[in-house]
């Protein structure tokens, strides 16, 4: 499962240094993948839609694998200092799925 932020994000920013796959982009940032560059109004290549948010930061469904690979816990969700880092519910994963996301991730060079 992607982990997503909720709109009680108070847009510290302590979240983005800490996403080992990119994966978390400022409000209103257009996002990348594999080279090409994705707006408010674009799918993500999965078909995802409804996480990119102009008002606080966000999270690229196809880009997050809730640090499996990398920590024991997503890391988003262990500095948010309001806790809205939470999982997703429309992007539910099981561990093997989310290590070939991050193999995957790893192939592009992030």
């Amino acid at each position: 499962m992607a982990i997503m932020i909720t709109e009680e994000c108070i847009n510290c920013g302590a979240c983005e240094p800490e996403c080992p796959n990119n994966a978390i982009y400022e409000g209103g940032t257009n996002w990348e993948l594999a080279g090409k560059t994705y707006g408010p109004d674009d799918p993500a290549p999965s078909g995802a839609t409804g996480f990119f948010s102009n008002d606080y930061f966000y999270i690229v469904p196809d880009k997050c694998t809730e640090c499996v690979g990398f920590h024991d816990e997503p890391q988003c969700a262990a500095v948010c200092p309001v806790d809205c880092c939470v999982p997703d519910p429309k992007h539910v994963e099981d561990k093997d799925t989310l290590l070939k996301k991050k193999e995957y991730l790893d192939s592009l060079g992030r």
